[in-house]
């Protein structure tokens, strides 16, 4: 099943309302906590405003089939509660017990309805799509999609804050295992997103 890009809308530049900026200010907090952590491999935090910035124009414009939101890889939490905040049903995968330790706790001080899995994002029978790639894109954790009751094709939006080089690698294991009408989402460097759905073979969107 092929991934056909999405234009992105404008955003709205306009301040982020208050309970998301007292937000961000408590998660900036703990990610430079995070960050003064030697013991957390591969940790890189996004640039959050602007991520709620894009999810806010992307729901705005009404570009996604339902609401439902994962994070692959999801730190310490701040993109998947800033999707709950938003509105979506939300979750987030990590393979590090510790940023999904933190995760919750930072969503459970503001009460944001978010769930934080702690195991693999790679869905049993996709490894061999990523075997031998990046150290992020393990599968020895325990398959996560068991403990949420969800599949990936269960979700409308698929967020990954991925190098560069591990692109290519992320839209085949999307296009792998999500469903169609999905939106991929990845950061593209910069301030920038780019956004992916999966079509059918004749370049279709389906419905549920």
């Amino acid at each position: 099943m092929p991934l056909v890009d999405v234009p992105l809308p404008e955003l709205d530049v306009t301040p982020v309302p208050y309970p998301v900026r007292k937000f961000l200010a408590e998660a900036d907090k703990r990610v430079e906590e995070a960050l003064a952590d030697a013991g957390i491999p591969g940790f890189v935090p996004s640039d959050y405003e602007n991520f709620y910035r894009t999810l806010r124009a992307i729901t705005d414009a009404s570009l996604l089939r339902g609401n439902t939101f994962l994070e692959w890889g999801s730190g310490l939490g701040v993109s998947a509660s800033l999707a709950a905040m938003i509105g979506y049903e939300a979750v987030g995968i990590e393979t590090e017990w510790e940023l999904v330790d933190t995760a919750r706790q930072l969503a459970e001080t503001f009460d944001v309805p978010v769930e934080f899995i702690h195991g693999s994002f790679i869905p049993r029978g996709h490894d061999d799509i990523t075997a031998g790639e990046y150290s992020w894109l393990v599968t020895e954790s325990d398959d996560a999609y068991p403990q949420a009751g969800l599949d990936p094709d269960d979700f409308d939006l698929i967020f990954v804050y991925c190098w560069p080089d591990d692109e290519q690698t992320t839209a085949d294991l999307f296009e792998s295992c999500a469903g169609v009408g999905t939106v991929l989402m990845t950061f593209k460097g910069g301030d920038g997103y780019r956004l992916r759905r999966k079509v059918d073979a004749k370049g279709r969107k389906r419905k549920r």
